[in-house]
C-alpha cells in the first residue's frame, strides 16, 4: 500500500472521557450431575461475550477436578459501561481428563445474561440451561463487584514447615487457599495455590492479586487461610487453618508465620500444637498506574494517519471508486476519518500521508513534508480532497514501511528521558496487502515499542490477512518465528459499522489504545513523572 505520511506532533495532554468502570466476577456452580456413577465432573467455566451479533471468548476458569458444586478461583474481570448492553455467555464444560480441550468437553450447561443484571443484582443465581431446557438441578450464581479506587497488587509468597501426614503410603500433597471474610460474614475465594506433590514442608509459587480482590481495600479485614491435602477424587483432606490480615502480613517483622490449626485436633488431643507452620516469604505491592495517571502525568500521544491510495481503490474519478467524492454522500475513507478524527481531534492537527506519483509509500497528504499536520479534523478532510486530483494511485500495497517509519520515532524516545511519548498509528485501508512477511515483521519490532497500530478496513475487499495481523485468535510471530511482545494491533472492518453511530466506530477502533499505553509502561517499570513513588517492599526469609 502507498501509505500516508510521516510521524505526526499530535500532543495529547489531556482526554476528557472518564475512566473505565472494572466489575469483578466470581463464579460458583452447584448440583452439577455427575457424568456416571462411577466419577463426578471436573468442571470448568467459560465466559463469553456477544459482539456483532457473534459469541467471542473472553477468559476461562480453572478445571476443578471431581466436583459437583465448585468454587472457581479464577476471577473474571470485564469492563463495564452504562451506556451499553453487554450480552454474557456463562458455559459450563466437563473437561475429562485425557481429553483434547474445549473441543472434546462434554457441554453441561450454560447461563445467558447481561452485565448490567448481575451488577443490579451484585449476585445472580440462576439454573443453567441445555438445548433451551433445565439442566438439572444444575445452577450457576455469579457474584460482582466494582474495581474501583485501588487498581494495585500485592506480590504474596507462601511456604510451610511439617505439616501433617494425611496418607498412608506416600506424604501428604499439600495446596493453600486464601478467604476473604466480607461485610456479611460469607466468604470469597480470593487465591488457591498449585498442589506440591509428596512435601510436609511445600514452598509454593509466588502470586499477584489485587488488594480491592484481597481485601476490598481494607487492610484490617480478616482473611481466612486453608490448607489442604490433595486428593484425585476431590475429597480432599483437611489440614489446618489460620486467619490474619494484609496489615499483618506488611507488618515489618522478620520471617512471618503463623500455626497451621485442626479445630478438631485441637479440641480432642491434649497435647496438640499445630498441624504445621506457614511462612510469608514474600510480600510486595505494586502500583498499577491507569491510562489517566499517565496522560495527566505528562504523557504525549503522537498520532500518526495513513491512507490507503493504491489502485485497488479505484480510479477517484469513477463513482465506483471507493475514493470518489460524492457530492452528497461522504465515501467510506471520509465517513471513517471523521468519526475517528471528531475524537481524535482533540489530540491536536493529527498528521497523514498518502503515496505519492513516484510510488513513495510515505509521504505528506499536504504535500508539505516539513508540515505534514493537519488543523483538526476539518482540516483532514480538505486536505484529503484537495490531493485526490494531484495524484495517480498505484501499487503495491505495502503497509511496514509506514509502521517502521512511526517505529523509528519511537524507538529514539525509548532513548530520551526528557519527555514520556507514546504513539499511536492509524491505517485507513481497502486490504489486501503485498508485504505481509515485512509487515509482520515490522509489528513484532514494534511491540517492544511505545507504540500502537489501529486498521480501519474500508471496502468488501478480503481482511483475513487482517485479522491475522490484530492477534486475537493467537499470537502474532515474524517470519523467523519471533512472538509479538505485546498485542499492539486492533483491526475493525468499516463495513461491520456502515449501520451504526460513528461514536460506535470511534469507540470500537479506540477500545483496546488505553490498555496497551498502560501494559507497555508498567511492564517497563515506568511510573507517571508527575507522580509520587508508590511501592512497599518486605521480603522474608523462614
Amino acid at each position: 500500500m502507498s501509505n500516508i505520511y510521516e510521524s505526526a506532533e499530535a500532543t495529547l495532554g489531556f482526554i476528557s472521557s472518564p475512566c473505565l468502570t472494572k466489575v469483578e466476577l466470581r463464579v460458583a456452580c452447584r448440583g452439577i450431575s455427575d457424568r456416571d456413577a462411577l466419577s463426578k465432573p471436573d468442571p470448568c467455566v467459560v465466559l463469553k461475550m456477544q459482539s456483532h451479533g457473534q459469541w467471542f471468548e473472553v477468559d476461562r476458569t480453572e478445571v476443578i477436578r471431581s466436583s459437583s458444586g465448585p468454587v472457581f478461583s479464577k476471577i473474571f474481570l470485564v469492563d463495564y459501561y452504562f451506556e451499553e448492553v453487554q450480552r454474557l455467555r456463562f458455559e459450563l464444560l466437563d473437561i475429562s481428563s485425557g481429553n483434547n480441550g474445549l473441543r472434546d468437553a462434554d457441554f453441561l450447561g450454560a447461563l445467558e445474561c447481561t452485565l448490567g443484571q448481575i451488577v443490579s443484582q451484585r449476585k445472580l443465581t440462576k439454573a443453567l440451561l441445555k438445548q433451551g431446557n433445565t439442566a438439572g438441578k444444575s445452577s450457576i450464581m455469579v457474584t460482582a463487584e466494582e474495581l474501583s479506587g485501588n487498581d494495585d497488587y500485592v506480590e504474596l509468597s507462601f511456604s510451610a514447615r511439617k505439616l501433617d501426614d494425611k496418607d498412608f503410603f506416600s506424604k501428604s500433597d499439600p495446596f493453600l487457599e486464601i478467604f476473604r471474610i466480607n461485610d456479611d460474614g460469607s466468604e470469597s475465594l480470593v487465591h488457591r495455590t498449585e498442589t506440591v506433590m509428596n512435601n510436609l514442608s511445600p514452598v509454593w509459587k509466588s502470586f499477584k492479586v489485587s488488594l480491592n480482590t484481597l481485601c476490598s481495600g481494607d487492610q484490617e479485614r480478616e482473611l481466612k487461610c486453608t490448607v489442604w491435602d490433595w486428593d484425585s477424587n476431590g475429597k480432599h483432606d483437611f489440614i489446618g487453618e489460620f486467619q490474619t490480615t494484609f496489615k499483618e502480613m506488611r507488618a515489618e517483622q522478620e520471617g512471618k508465620q503463623w500455626e497451621c490449626i485442626n479445630p478438631k485436633y485441637q479440641m480432642k488431643k491434649k497435647n496438640y500444637r499445630n498441624s504445621g507452620v506457614v511462612f510469608l516469604n514474600h510480600c510486595k505491592i505494586i502500583k498499577m498506574y491507569s491510562f489517566l495517571d499517565y496522560i495527566m502525568g505528562g504523557c504525549q500521544i503522537q498520532f500518526t494517519v495513513a491512507i490507503d491510495f493504491t489502485a485497488s481503490n479505484g480510479d477517484p474519478r469513477n463513482s465506483c471508486s471507493l475514493h470518489y467524492i460524492h457530492p452528497y454522500q461522504p465515501n467510506e475513507y471520509l465517513k471513517a476519518l471523521v468519526a475517528v478524527g471528531e475524537i481524535c481531534q482533540d489530540y491536536d492537527r493529527p498528521c497523514f500521508l498518502c503515496p505519492h506519483v513516484k510510488v513513495s509509500h510515505d509521504f505528506a497528504v499536504n504535500f508539505d513534508e516539513d508540515n505534514p499536520e493537519c488543523a483538526g479534523i476539518q482540516g483532514v478532510v480538505e486536505a484529503y480532497q484537495n490531493c485526490l486530483p494531484k495524484i495517480q494511485l498505484y501499487g503495491p500495497t505495502n503497509i511496514a514501511p509506514i509502521i517502521q517509519k512511526v517505529a523509528s520515532s519511537a524507538s529514539e524516545e525509548m532513548h530520551t528521558k526528557e519527555a514520556m511519548e507514546y504513539f499511536i498509528l492509524l491505517i485507513l485501508t481497502d486490504g489486501v496487502i503485498t508485504d505481509m512477511a515485512d509487515t509482520r515483521e515490522a509489528i513484532v519490532h514494534a511491540s517492544h515499542l511505545p507504540m500502537s497500530v489501529i486498521i480501519v478496513g474500508v471496502g468488501n475487499a478480503d481482511f483475513t490477512d487482517m485479522q491475522i495481523l490484530d492477534g486475537d485468535d493467537g499470537i502474532l510471530r515474524s517470519p523467523k518465528g519471533e512472538p509479538v511482545l505485546r498485542d499492539i494491533v486492533q483491526f475493525v472492518p468499516f463495513k461491520d459499522f456502515k449501520h451504526a453511530s460513528p461514536a460506535a466506530l470511534a469507540k470500537s477502533v479506540l477500545a483496546e489504545v488505553p490498555n496497551q499505553v498502560v501494559d507497555y509502561y508498567n511492564a517497563k517499570g515506568i511510573k507517571p513523572k508527575c507522580m509520587s513513588d508508590y511501592e512497599s517492599t518486605r521480603t522474608f526469609s523462614p
